[in-house]
C-alpha cells in the first residue's frame, strides 16, 4: 500500500467507524458464536501472495464483526465505560503515523514533555495535591501514562517492595535479600480488583485481603488491626491499596481513617487506586470522595473508563519519582544520552521500555471538550443511573444492594421470603443468563455481601433517560417470564448444575486463576500461611520472631505460620506450590474462585519425614480430585 491508496482507504477506513457508530443498535450486543468459530473460517496459513484489501474488508465485515462484543451499543451495560470519542480515536491514528518510540526524552522530546504536562494538567483539575505534579516548584513527584490500572498498581508496589528491602538491608546487613523479601506483606480489602493479588503474586509477597464493613468499605481500625498483628507476628507491612470506586459495586474505602494508620508504620507505601471514580473528581461535587489523598504515596485513574479517551491511558501519580524510578531502572549505554540528568525517561516509569505518544490522544480530549464538557458527560452517567435505581426501586419484585454514588447501579430479584439464599442466588443467575442469552442486553455480575448481584452500568457515550428504559423493560420482562412462567423453566435441574459445574472444572485444569472479575471470591483464601519445610532433624518452629541483626543465614531463621483472625485471608505466592514439598511435582493444589470448591491435582500421600500438614482449607475441603 502506497502513500496514495493509504490516503484513500484511511478515508474509507474513518467512513467505515462512522458506519459502525451509527448503527450499532442494529447489530446484536454480544456475538454468538462459540469458541473456535474464527479458526474454522480462516485459512490455517498466512497467504503467500498479497490480497486486495477490499477482500480484507468484507472479511471484517463477514469473519471479524459476528466474534465482536460492542462495548460502544446501547445496550451493553457490563463492566466499565470504554472510551471511544472521537478526538481519542484521531489521536491514536496520530500517534500510530508519527509512529515514535518515546522511551526516553531523546527519543521524541515532544512525546515526553506533553505527557509531562497533561499529567499535571489531569492533577490539578481532580483535585491532587501539589507534591504529586511534576512542575511544581520544589515537587519530587510526577505522573506517567501506563497501560492499565493493573500496571499502575504494580509499579507501585514494585516501588514500595524495593524501598523495604532496602530499609530492611540496611537494618538486617548478613541478611540474604531473598529471605527478607519473605518478611514482607502488603494489605487491600476484600473489594479491592484482583490485580492486586496478582501483582502480589509477581512480587512474591505475601497479601493480606481484609473484610470491608457492610458498605464495602475498607476502614481504618481493620487494617491498623492487621498490621499490628502482622508486626508481632515478625512480618513488616510494606505496601497498602486502597480503592475509591470499586470495580463489583463502586465502594470507597475510608481514605481518611486508613491514610493516619498507614503513617503510623515506617516506610509503608500508601496506594490509591481510583481507576473508575478518579475521573468524576473533575466535578466539584465528587471532590470529597478525594479526603485524605495528602497521605498517599501514589494515585491511579484510568481516562479510557470514564472520560471519553480509548484504551489504553492510565494515569500513574507519585509524590517521590525518584523512589519509583530507583526501582526500574535501567540504563544500557545504547539507551543514554546528554540531557538524561535533567529530562524525564519515562522507560524508567514502567515495565516496558517501549512506549506510545499516548498523550496525544488526551490532549485532544481536553482541548476538544474541555473540563466543562467532560464534567457534563460525567454528570450525565450519574444522572442515568440515578433514573435506573428509582425504577428498581418501583418494582418490589427487585431491590438496589449498592450505594449508587456514580454510573453504577447493583441490583438482584428478592425472591419469596419463604426461599433459601442459595435458591435466590441460582434465580439471579437465571435471569442474568437468560437476558443475555437473547442478545438483547449484556451485564456482568458480582459479588456484594456474599450474595450474587446483576451489575448495571451507564457505559454508552450517547445514552438517553430512553436507553435506560428500554433496558428496564427488557430485564422486568425476562423477569416476569422466569418467576411466572411455568414451574418446568422455573425449577432448579441440580444435576445439570453438578454436570455443568464438572465440567467447567475439567475444562479450567492447571493453575486457572480467575482474575478478571474481582472477588466473585471463594472466602477460602489461605486462612493461614503455608507451613514452614523443616530439614530432616530440624526442630518444629518456635513463635515468630523479628529479624535480629546478627541473623546469620535462612536456615537459622524460622517463618512459623500465625493465625489471622476470620476477617482476613492472607494470599502466598508459592504457598500453593510449597505446601507438600515432601510430595513429588504433581502434587500442587488448585483453587478455583468462581467455581466455589478446591480441586487437587492428586490425592496427598501421607506425610512423609514427619512434615506438617497443611492448614489451607485445600486440605480440609471434601473436593474432587483429578489425576
Amino acid at each position: 500500500m502506497d502513500v496514495e491508496e493509504f490516503r484513500v482507504r484511511g478515508k474509507e477506513m474513518v467512513d467505515y467507524i462512522c458506519t459502525y457508530m451509527t448503527t450499532l443498535k442494529a447489530r446484536r450486543v454480544i456475538p454468538s458464536v462459540e469458541p473456535g468459530y474464527l479458526r474454522a473460517a480462516l485459512p490455517a496459513e498466512a497467504p503467500y501472495l498479497p490480497e486486495a484489501w477490499d477482500d480484507v474488508m468484507n472479511d471484517v465485515e463477514n469473519k471479524i464483526m459476528p466474534g465482536v462484543t460492542h462495548w460502544q451499543h446501547p445496550r451493553f451495560h457490563a463492566y466499565f465505560p470504554s472510551g471511544n470519542g472521537y478526538p481519542s480515536i484521531l489521536g491514536d491514528m496520530l500517534s500510530a503515523g508519527i509512529g515514535c518510540i518515546g522511551f526516553s526524552w531523546a527519543a521524541s522530546p515532544a512525546c515526553t514533555e506533553l505527557e509531562i504536562i497533561m499529567l499535571d494538567w489531569m492533577g490539578k483539575a481532580i483535585g491532587l495535591p501539589p507534591s504529586f505534579l511534576a512542575l511544581e516548584e520544589g515537587s519530587k513527584g510526577g505522573g506517567v501514562i501506563e497501560g492499565s490500572a493493573s500496571e499502575c498498581v504494580l509499579v507501585s508496589m514494585l516501588a514500595a517492595r524495593a524501598n523495604g528491602i532496602k530499609r530492611l538491608k540496611h537494618q538486617f546487613p548478613n541478611v540474604d535479600e531473598g529471605l527478607l523479601l519473605t518478611k514482607l506483606i502488603a494489605y487491600c480489602s476484600k473489594e479491592s480488583h484482583s490485580c492486586v493479588e496478582k501483582a502480589a503474586m509477581i512480587c512474591f509477597v505475601k497479601l493480606r485481603i481484609l473484610q470491608p464493613d457492610d458498605n464495602g468499605s475498607l476502614r481504618g481500625d481493620t487494617l491498623k488491626e492487621a498490621m499490628e498483628e502482622d508486626e508481632e507476628a515478625g512480618r513488616v507491612p510494606f505496601f497498602v491499596s486502597i480503592t475509591l470506586g470499586t470495580t463489583s459495586c463502586c465502594s470507597f474505602d475510608n481514605l481518611p481513617e486508613i491514610g493516619p494508620v498507614v503513617r503510623k508504620f515506617p516506610c509503608v507505601w500508601l496506594h490509591v487506586d481510583a481507576a473508575y471514580a478518579g475521573s468524576s473528581f473533575l466535578c466539584p461535587e465528587h471532590k470529597h470522595h478525594l479526603a485524605g489523598i495528602e497521605y498517599a504515596d501514589s494515585f491511579n485513574t484510568n481516562p479510557n473508563k470514564l472520560m471519553l479517551t480509548s484504551f489504553d491511558c492510565s494515569l500513574l501519580w507519585v509524590t517521590n519519582r525518584y523512589l519509583l524510578t530507583s526501582a526500574l531502572v535501567v540504563d544500557p549505554l545504547y539507551l543514554q544520552h546528554c540531557y538524561d540528568h535533567t529530562a524525564i525517561d519515562y522507560r524508567h516509569w514502567g515495565v516496558p521500555l517501549s512506549r506510545r505518544f499516548r498523550s496525544l490522544k488526551l490532549w485532544f480530549m481536553l482541548r476538544s471538550y474541555g473540563i466543562s464538557g467532560l464534567q457534563k458527560y460525567v454528570r450525565r452517567h450519574c444522572e442515568l443511573a440515578k433514573y435506573f435505581e428509582q425504577l428498581v426501586k418501583k418494582d418490589d419484585r427487585f431491590k438496589v444492594c449498592n450505594q449508587v454514588r456514580l454510573g453504577l447501579v447493583c441490583f438482584c430479584l428478592v425472591g419469596s421470603p419463604d426461599d433459601p439464599i442459595e435458591q435466590i442466588d441460582e434465580l439471579n443467575k437465571k435471569l442474568l443468563t437468560n437476558i443475555n442469552a437473547s442478545g438483547k442486553l449484556h451485564m456482568v455480575p458480582a459479588s456484594v455481601s456474599d450474595r450474587f448481584v446483576i451489575r448495571f452500568c451507564v457505559v454508552q457515550q450517547h445514552a438517553t433517560r430512553e436507553d435506560i428504559e428500554i433496558a428496564w423493560d427488557i430485564i422486568t420482562d425476562f423477569a416476569t417470564e422466569l418467576i411466572e412462567g411455568p414451574d418446568k423453566e422455573r425449577d432448579l435441574n441440580e444435576e445439570r448444575t453438578r454436570r455443568h459445574r464438572a465440567a467447567l472444572a475439567h475444562k479450567r485444569s492447571f493453575f486457572v486463576r480467575m482474575v478478571s472479575d474481582p472477588k466473585i471470591y471463594n472466602p477460602a483464601i489461605n486462612k493461614t500461611p503455608p507451613p514452614v519445610a523443616n530439614t530432616p532433624g530440624s526442630p518444629p518452629p518456635s513463635a515468630a520472631a523479628p529479624l535480629s541483626p546478627d541473623t546469620p543465614s535462612e536456615a537459622d531463621t524460622k517463618f512459623p505460620p500465625s493465625t489471622p483472625k476470620q476477617s482476613s485471608w492472607i494470599s502466598w505466592p508459592l504457598g500453593f506450590f510449597f505446601q507438600s514439598v515432601d510430595n513429588d511435582a504433581n502434587d500442587l493444589p488448585i483453587r478455583f474462585r468462581h467455581l466455589d470448591t478446591m480441586v487437587r491435582l492428586k490425592s496427598p500421600a501421607t506425610s512423609r519425614r514427619g512434615s506438617t500438614p497443611c492448614a489451607s482449607p485445600e486440605h480440609r475441603a471434601s473436593s474432587p480430585s483429578y489425576h
